[in-house]
């Protein structure tokens, strides 16, 4: 399974998401390629921000790619686009070229432990904020990737996709 985590700039959200699902889908023995981007070209090439990789490595995560742009080519090369709020996902499904590559994409809050009570919870951007954002953002993105290795363990991946997902 190949997955792409997509934030605005790809250098918070995304790339934090990316090591997070790629430590879970590790532990869970699923073999999966996580990859991230982001909507703008605000900062291609540039490493994950310094919170980012802060949080993220106290609590365990590796940080090993660097800021890129999702094009339509991006959607096609995977299996499921993973988008971390209602504007990324409009931008994505803007690129989108057809109904293909529309199905695979979903916010990945649709995967929380409280979708069903509180909707679909969008990741805010920790972007300009202090650490603590950022100590929410990991936490609302670790509940996520839980949610979404148990999707793939219990074969409701697609159900999840239909329900919620960009069409």
């Amino acid at each position: 399974m190949k997955i792409l985590t997509v934030c605005l700039g790809n250098i918070c959200r995304s790339p934090a998401a990316e090591s997070v699902l790629h430590h879970e889908f590790v532990k869970a023995g699923i073999d999966a390629e996580v990859r991230s981007a982001g909507t703008a070209d605000y900062h291609i090439g540039k490493d994950a921000h310094h919170l980012t990789r802060k949080v993220g490595t106290e609590r365990g995560y590796d940080f090993s790619s660097v800021a890129d742009q999702i094009t339509p080519k991006h959607i096609d090369d995977v299996d499921l686009v993973l988008a971390m709020d209602d504007s990324n996902l409009e931008n994505i499904l803007a690129l989108t070229e057809n109904g293909d590559q529309r199905a695979k994409i979903v916010r990945f809050g649709a995967f929380g432990s409280t979708v069903d009570t509180d909707g679909i919870a969008n990741v805010p951007d920790p972007y300009g904020y202090p650490e603590e954002a950022f100590v929410a953002m990991y936490d609302q993105i670790e509940d996520a990737a839980r949610g979404l290795v148990k999707a793939i363990q219990d074969d409701s991946l697609e159900t999840v996709l239909q329900r919620y997902g960009g069409k």
